[in-house]
């Protein structure tokens, strides 16, 4: 799968399993705010792809947990790569009073990375509270 075939749900829940490891469907649907039929269709069509997998949650064993496979990791990380390279590409456009702010911006901007990403509507996109224990 070329990375630009992920719709922005798609590779948001690819980089949400990337970066937290396996999650619940509920609190998966939960941290990118769709249905968790939504999700579940979701999910179909990236195990389809061999970008995800399902699997017990070591938690409850009821309950299943959708993991990204190395594959989906790979993806992940190949989108990432691009994306750093263009904003490579941009900065160095800038003139250096611009490059100074992006500079001094850098602290403020890994605080917010680091408290977690925050959609449009405010709601951060995942919460640790609502992840299985062993994501805690």
């Amino acid at each position: 799968m070329a990375p630009r075939d992920l719709s922005l749900t798609a590779s948001s829940t690819m980089v949400t399993l990337t970066d937290h490891g396996p999650l619940r469907m509920t609190t998966l649907a939960e941290t990118e705010g769709v249905t968790q039929p939504s999700m579940s269709e979701l999910v179909n069509r990236l195990q389809r792809d061999g970008l995800v997998i399902r699997q017990r949650d070591a938690d409850d064993g009821r309950a299943v947990c959708v993991a990204a496979t190395a594959a989906g990791q790979a993806l992940v990380g190949e989108r990432r790569r691009e994306r750093a390279s263009r904003l490579a590409r941009l900065v160095v456009t800038l003139d250096e009073e611009d490059r100074r702010a992006l500079a001094a911006a850098e602290p403020a901007i890994r605080h917010l990375i680091a408290k977690g990403f925050a959609g449009i509507d405010g709601e951060a996109r995942f919460d640790k509270e609502r992840a299985p224990a062993s994501q805690r």
